[in-house]
């Protein structure tokens, strides 16, 4: 890389909006950072035909093929190291972070949640909240720590659901606030 902004590396392990946000965002210049890896715990997933559209080097593991969580983490934080990765953004990534990758990246992996922690936090913010029952829904960016969803919050962003507004129609909002959100707030945790 001839620029010296900050190497970051996506891991996900679905469609892959997120992921296509901020490539798009980089490739704007809204976001000045090296997309240089993508870490996929599911073969299946979308996401990783986006990071090959995009050049982006992935790398894909499943958590089984391992003996544990430490050596499984272990595997990605030498890739980490192999692309000299500064930040971890998970974007729909289904899988909680342990200690090994927490102690190497204090304070340099943050999350996207799609409700307003911390309420509603786990795998399945939007349809708890829309279950619940609540008027206010929104997203969350948070630092991650070792728990579920409770890390320091970044930032956030909420809307009033309208009348007659379904799951689906809510899961849209979310995700164009989530679109717009998260690569403003890494471009500003990237180069504060």
């Amino acid at each position: 890389m001839t620029n010296h902004f900050p190497n970051i590396a996506i891991f996900a392990s679905g469609s892959g909006s997120n992921f296509q946000a901020i490539a798009d965002a980089i490739a704007e210049h809204r976001v000045h950072a090296n997309l240089v890896l993508l870490v996929c715990d599911n073969p299946n997933a979308f996401v990783i035909e986006r990071a090959q559209k995009w050049d982006v080097e992935t790398l894909i593991l499943q958590p089984k093929m391992f003996q544990s969580k430490a050596d499984y983490e272990q595997k990605i934080a030498d890739k980490l190291r192999e692309k000299g990765v500064q930040w971890i953004v998970l974007a729909g990534y289904m899988r909680i972070i342990g200690e090994r990758l927490l102690d190497l990246f204090p304070n340099k992996i943050i999350n996207i949640h799609p409700a307003l922690l911390p309420s509603f936090p786990g795998a399945h913010g939007i349809k708890d909240a829309f279950e619940y029952g609540v008027k206010v829904f929104g997203v969350t960016i948070h630092y991650v720590d070792s728990g579920i969803d409770t890390g320091a919050i970044i930032d956030q962003e909420a809307f009033k659901i309208k009348p007659g507004m379904c799951i689906e129609d809510v899961e849209i909002e979310i995700h164009k606030i989530e679109h717009q959100l998260y690569p403003k707030v890494l471009q500003k945790l990237l180069h504060n």
